[in-house]
């Protein structure tokens, strides 16, 4: 059986929001087209949201909803 791939938004969002968990400055986004680039900083915002709330790790990444 084939795994499916996921759409390449849903990947983006998600290692932006870890970079954000990990501490990384927005400006280590790898991605440079527009369109894309946007889901990357969109993760990366909620990811910084998260760990200036004290979430870090595990336990962030199983509150986020997305990332499931």
């Amino acid at each position: 059986m084939k795994r499916q791939k996921r759409d390449k938004a849903s990947t983006l969002f998600n290692r932006g929001f870890q970079a954000g968990i990990d501490g990384k400055s927005r400006d280590t986004c790898p991605v440079t087209v527009t369109e894309l680039r946007s889901h990357w900083m969109s993760g990366w915002r909620q990811g910084r949201e998260a760990h200036w709330g004290g979430m870090t790790g595990v336990s962030a990444i199983q509150a986020h909803p997305a990332l499931h």
